[in-house]
């Protein structure tokens, strides 16, 4: 009998080699990964962890990045079998701000478990869905998990949702943490991890009263903390390059982090330190590395490298200097970094509901954030932190960043609670309470683009717009699109407004960059010119060009043309789910372009400017009539009286951003009923459109044109009642060619 006990003792052993999701061995690189992952302070707090999420619905996790809160944590969870429940299989999520942290958390943890991203790990971002029905760990943005919820509110798949970077309180997330209180509500069941640094973590508990809050063991090293005793503090970038000059040549060894607002602000740091860093190479070399949310994996992956070695024997070794925003101080986790440059400012968004007007301003920090950034230099080692601006104006610093959903447009917001059923939006449970006049101005908003009825309700027309990942205007442009003849068109232009800026313009080269611009421009705005730009493309590599010389040539971002074929094909397929046919006007036909500009306006109503003071180039907004000019990146040479925009800036002066001439007949043909009722605007903008007013009662003020409009296809009256534009799609013309 006790011989007949040896195999199984046996076969046990070496299934502890196996894999138990691929049934394949284990390699040596995943005991080394294991080996790693174990001293991390996630596995330290295993077994209190997951003592307390067997007695708590919500557990509140204490974690700075580093601690394996990203990664090991959902493993954690799998290992101790929490993706069965109730004898079925679910998923786990776990939910990050930005889809940069999205992509590299699901790689990392792959390449731990030693599986193939999209089977058993997979991720799911705005306009990539890498996931399958075998998918155990999901990765999700924020944003992606928040249009699962308006799907499925109870969120059936999952058992457990971690959240990542809760403190960073995006508008995405305080509604998803609203979604998610009311499914701990509806199911018992569903477990929920929120993870956040200690400062914003007192927040978190009292929103989710009765949770568990958890500390994981923390090994901080001591921190030198320098402040600016001279100079101009909004001089930041100047002073940035300056200081890491002198940290390379002055101090010992470590990894250099700058923290800096914008994409620009990095980018013209990473020029002006190479260059500068040329005269400094016997201190060793300097790898200059950007990390913000538009950046590739590859270009990301880079800022986890070790720095080399010396370039010749007994020389100093290399130093890496990474500049990055905000996602330097939690999603992304460096060893090595020893020394901090702190430029004490961020890029925030606000809106003015007023006079519907969003702009990002350059802002100074919060002591949270302070103290997040400072905390990135004593991980490994004691660090330095160098604080561009004065200590008096820390002790100044608001405590934490006001949230963002207190200061955003909120009309996808509301659009996505309503197609929930939330009729009463004051009764919803945010967080932190939205301003009451940004809900009622969404709503309004909503109402003018049909999306909702005159009781609040979502109509036909408002489904379809909300079935895509964009703003309702866009949406509305992609629904309407058929009605214009113009679909192929509308998508490539919604896929180029959905990815970063295409143009590059880097210093020393702007000329060049310019001169190169101007190649693609297109008489009648940006618009159209980021159609030629997304043509000229696909034109290359139809032709079997080479992609990217084309675009080094022509100073084009080849990351965000790639990411808008992409988007592009994602939003085909919502439209072709929704029976929206692919139509175009024959390319040899004169109304090609003008049914697009057509189209432009009959979702974009809203941002029309009227030009005030030609001498000037000053436009005047209708809503509240406040002067603009047009951004000087714009491609229009003839500025037109009237123009819709897609952005607005506010920098030293109020700018408008990608923008197309429209006709003021097309005001009343195109959107009948908005333009006419002109008590809406401003007094200052009313005058110019009491002419076109005038001139269509008095006289034939472009029958042609009104009717070429209603051949194009015209909206019915904004707020007139009926079936909005676009409810029932109409058949592409013979001959319409396919872009």
């Amino acid at each position: 009998p006790e011989p007949a006990e040896e195999p199984p003792q046996k076969e046990a052993k070496v299934s502890e080699d196996l894999n138990p999701l691929t049934g394949e061995p284990y390699t040596p690189r995943f005991y080394q990964l294991l080996e790693r992952r174990q001293r991390l302070p996630a596995w330290a707090s295993r077994e209190e962890f997951l003592s307390q999420m067997q007695s708590k619905q919500v557990v509140l996790m204490v974690g700075d990045a580093g601690s394996g809160k990203t990664t090991q944590l959902p493993q954690i969870l799998l290992d101790a079998g929490y993706h069965v429940q109730d004898s079925a299989v679910k998923s786990l999520a776990c939910v990050h701000p930005h889809s940069l942290g999205t992509l590299l958390a699901a790689q990392r943890v792959a390449e731990e478990l030693e599986v193939p991203i999209g089977t058993f790990v997979g991720y799911h971002i705005k306009f990539d869905d890498r996931t399958s029905p075998d998918t155990l760990l999901r990765m999700v943005s924020a944003e992606a998990l928040l249009r699962e919820a308006v799907a499925d509110p109870a969120l059936s798949r999952y058992s457990v949702i971690l959240m990542d970077d809760a403190h960073t309180r995006t508008a995405t997330i305080d509604t998803l943490l609203g979604l998610l209180k009311r499914a701990l509500g509806a199911r018992p069941e569903l477990k929920l991890v929120l993870v956040s640094p200690s400062l914003e973590i007192s927040k978190l508990q009292k929103y989710f009263s009765g949770s568990a809050i958890l500390q994981m063991p923390t090994k901080n090293f001591s921190i030198d903390v320098h402040y600016l005793t001279s100079g101009p503090k909004d001089d930041y970038l100047r002073i940035a390059v300056r200081t890491v000059l002198q940290i390379h040549s002055k101090e010992g060894e470590g990894d250099v982090i700058v923290f800096l607002p914008t994409e620009e602000d990095i980018d013209a740091a990473c020029v002006q330190i190479r260059r500068e860093s040329l005269r400094l190479l016997e201190h060793g070399e300097l790898i200059v590395l950007p990390a913000h949310e538009n950046c590739t994996v590859p270009q990301t992956k880079k800022v986890f490298e070790p720095a080399p070695g010396p370039k010749i024997p007994g020389g100093p070794s290399a130093r890496k200097v990474i500049v990055a925003t905000d996602i330097g101080d939690s999603t992304l986790s460096i060893d090595n970094i020893v020394f901090v440059v702190d430029s004490g400012f961020t890029k925030m968004q606000y809106y003015n509901p007023r006079t519907r007007m969003e702009a990002h301003h350059t802002s100074a920090i919060s002591k949270a954030t302070a103290m997040r950034r400072a905390r990135t230099a004593g991980r490994s080692c004691p660090g330095k932190v160098f604080r561009l601006y004065k200590e008096k104006p820390l002790k100044d610093m608001v405590t934490a960043s006001y949230p963002e959903i207190t200061r955003t447009n909120l009309t996808s917001t509301v659009l996505l609670l309503k197609r929930l059923g939330i009729e009463d939006l004051d009764r919803f449970e945010f967080p932190d309470a939205p301003p009451a006049e940004a809900l009622s101005r969404a709503i309004e908003n909503l109402r003018y683009l049909q999306c909702l009825d005159e009781d609040g309700d979502v109509t036909d027309f408002g489904t379809m717009v909300s079935q895509f990942p964009v703003d309702p205007q866009l949406g509305r442009f992609l629904v309407n699109a058929t009605q214009h003849n113009c679909s192929n068109e509308a998508l490539s232009i919604a896929a180029m407004l959905s990815v970063p800026p295409v143009f590059l313009r880097p210093s020393g080269s702007t000329r060049a960059a310019d001169e190169a611009r101007n190649r693609f421009a297109h008489v009648d705005g940006d618009h159209l010119t980021l159609l030629n730009v997304l043509h000229a493309y696909q034109h290359q590599a139809q032709e079997g060009g080479d992609p990217g010389k084309f675009c080094g040539e022509n100073y084009l971002n080849m990351r965000s043309l790639t990411q808008a074929e992409v988007t592009r094909e994602h939003l085909r397929q919502i439209m072709m789910r929704m029976g929206i046919p692919m139509t175009s006007t024959n390319f040899q036909d004169k109304e090609y372009y003008p049914n697009i500009r057509r189209c432009l306006l009959s979702a974009f109503f809203l941002q029309v400017v009227h030009l005030d003071k030609p001498k000037l180039g000053l436009y005047l907004t209708l809503q509240e009539a406040e002067e603009v000019s047009l951004h000087p990146t714009t491609c229009l040479v003839n500025k037109g009286e009237w123009l819709i925009y897609y952005q607005f800036l506010q920098t030293s002066r109020d700018f408008v951003r990608t923008v197309t001439p429209v006709q003021g007949e097309w005001l009343l043909d195109v959107v009948p009923g908005y333009f006419e009722d002109t008590s809406r605007f401003a007094r200052e903008a009313r005058a110019p459109l009491e002419r076109l007013l005038e001139r269509r009662r008095s006289g034939p003020i472009g029958g042609a044109a009104a009717a070429a409009a209603a051949a194009a296809g015209g909206s019915r009256p904004i707020g007139g009642g009926g079936a909005p534009i676009g409810a029932r799609p109409v058949a592409a013309p013979a001959g319409g060619a396919a872009s």
